[in-house]
């Protein structure tokens, strides 16, 4: 009677509400009782502006990862690697607060959005249909495309009529060929099985398929328990060594034994460096009583390195730049002495002859000791240049107390960068690399998050922004590319691995870029030129380190 009047009142309240929360062009959620179980689709836009479907095994790796970072809190990541998942994939980055699409290599970004659908479509069982492209590959349909051709498929249909959609074709179910009414081309298309889709919490729907407010992120749902990998963190500055955190799990649908884990596994020798303040010298680091802690063998099997974790003292970078600065002058000359008889030759920084003045003024802080005339040669390479000339250079640089020559780039004394303060991890995962079969392979994930430049960058005071973190890496896990990641480890702690510029890939000034250290980026292909194989990448990236002055000397 007159209760269920009210309700009645109230529940027709509750639908016009929601219906006029629905504005153009911006989708909202609205919560509305449904006993409908849906499932999350991710998909990306094309340059058409078609979306086009992740796979369910991406989806439902994307949705973990979001149910990971609630769990993990505001300080955890909001970037996701799809190599996880998809190894194909490694090139690609999903930026979730953004809903972007980073590609690390091209630098090339697209839309992506979660769409909800019904489970009892064709997404319950995981099939996609897709048709060939001109590439040579395959091109997924769009979601309720492939929704419309299961459910022909389903029902028997010898053709599915894709005008409904837009589309001015036919699909021959018997043929798998799909055909264009006007001209008669036909391309083969096919019916592919994967792991279905996930669902999503029932009480949260979209009354638009691209929202990405913090209720529907915050509200999502992943198909199947959320796998942790093992992590092994270390802070600069904590007073105690590192702890171990182990958790265990696996993706729906697969089992311990599966070829590709889409989760690395235990980690490497040094789980992570974090800067998480101001650059200063911190306190030593102590380790904890007894032996330094070592890794062995997994209990699934997986071999694990025994290198124990040795960190102890203040980082060198935090050294150089915590305590005060040598005088340039100083610098200079700790590193070139003067030469009694001038030699015939130019000075390749003014490109004046040596027996005439340097191109360069005297500052007003050097002592009369460095006149233009002054000429010095470098006391391990020889070379020769105006003293004032050098000087010039290392106040145009950072001011680390080292010097390059810059002829044969000979390194003095230990050079650091201008890398901003961020995150380095490292993780095994047993899959192979291709072109080394007989060994796992190392995961290094660098994370930089967004910050004001510091006076050793371009624009001081100025925001940079930092494209495509977390960024992933790949090394073999074997000799060579173990002696790779501690020099690495050397690189990072002296700020040399990234720097503030100009991207050649976007153009965007003031953002975080690579700094002529050469990363993999793709595990399981090489179609940008940043995977495997490639035989040379560790002699090449060993010469590249060296050139930095980071070499087997520093690990002694």
């Amino acid at each position: 009677g007159a209760t269920g009047s009210v309700l009645e009142s109230e529940r027709n309240f509750n639908i016009t509400k929601a219906a006029a929360l629905k504005v153009t062009n911006i989708y909202v959620c609205t919560l509305l009782l449904s006993k409908k179980k849906m499932a999350v689709v991710w998909e990306w836009q094309d340059d058409l502006g078609y979306w086009r479907p992740y796979t369910g095994q991406v989806s439902s790796y994307i949705e973990q990862c979001l149910q990971h970072q609630r769990g993990a809190g505001p300080a955890s990541s909001s970037s996701i690697c799809l190599a996880q998942a998809d190894p194909s994939l490694s090139a690609y980055i999903i930026d979730i607060p953004n809903l972007k699409q980073f590609r690390q290599d091209t630098g090339k970004m697209r839309a992506v959005r979660r769409s909800l659908f019904p489970q009892s479509s064709a997404l319950g069982s995981g099939v996609l249909w897709e048709w060939a492209n001109d590439e040579g590959g395959w091109t997924a349909y769009e979601i309720r495309t492939s929704i419309l051709l299961e459910h022909s498929y389903q029902a028997g249909q010898a053709t599915a009529d894709l005008s409904p959609h837009g589309y001015n074709y036919i699909v021959d179910l018997t043929a798998l060929q799909q055909v264009n009414k006007a001209t008669s081309y036909r391309r083969h298309v096919r019916r592919q099985g994967s792991m279905p889709y996930p669902l999503a919490s029932g009480s949260v729907i979209h009354s638009g398929p691209a929202c990405s407010c913090h209720q529907c992120l915050s509200n999502s749902s992943a198909a199947g328990p959320m796998l942790s990998r093992s992590r092994h963190s270390f802070t600069v500055g904590q007073a105690y060594g590192p702890s171990l955190q182990t958790q265990h799990g696996r993706l729906p649908g697969t089992s311990s034994s599966s070829a590709y884990s889409p989760y690395p596994r235990r980690p490497l020798s040094m789980g992570s460096l974090l800067w998480n303040g101001p650059w200063s010298t911190p306190t030593s680091v102590a380790h904890p009583p007894g032996p330094p802690q070592a890794f062995g063998h997994h209990a699934n099997g997986l071999s694990i390195p025994t290198i124990p974790l040795h960190m102890s003292g203040s980082s060198s970078v935090n050294s150089a730049l915590a305590a005060p600065a040598q005088k340039p002058e100083e610098v200079i000359k700790k590193y070139m002495e003067e030469v009694p008889v001038v030699p015939d030759e130019d000075c390749i920084i003014c490109m004046e002859r040596l027996s005439c003045p340097s191109g360069y003024e005297v500052p007003a802080e050097c002592s009369q000791s460095l006149q233009p005339n002054t000429v010095g040669k470098l006391t391990k390479c020889g070379h020769t240049f105006h003293m004032l000339c050098m000087l010039a250079m290392y106040n145009n640089g950072t001011k680390d107390g080292s010097l390059q020559c810059p002829s044969c780039k000979t390194i003095y004394g230990e050079k650091t960068g201008t890398q901003p303060k961020g995150k380095m991890e490292i993780y095994s995962i047993p899959q192979s690399l291709p072109g080394h079969p007989d060994c796992g392979t190392i995961q290094i994930i660098y994370n930089i998050p967004p910050g004001i430049q510091g006076p050793e960058h371009p624009n001081p005071g100025q925001p940079y922004s930092c494209r495509g973190f977390p960024r992933f890496c790949f090394l073999p896990d074997n000799d060579k590319g173990r002696k790779v990641l501690e020099l690495l480890k050397v690189a990072w702690t002296r700020r040399l691995i990234f720097t503030v510029g100009t991207s050649s890939t976007t153009g965007e000034p003031d953002t975080v870029i690579w700094n002529e250290i050469h990363h993999k980026t793709e595990m399981m292909s090489n179609v940008s030129g940043h995977g495997y194989p490639d035989p040379n990448y560790l002699d090449n990236v060993l010469s590249e380190l060296a050139s930095q002055g980071v070499t087997e000397d520093c690990l002694k």
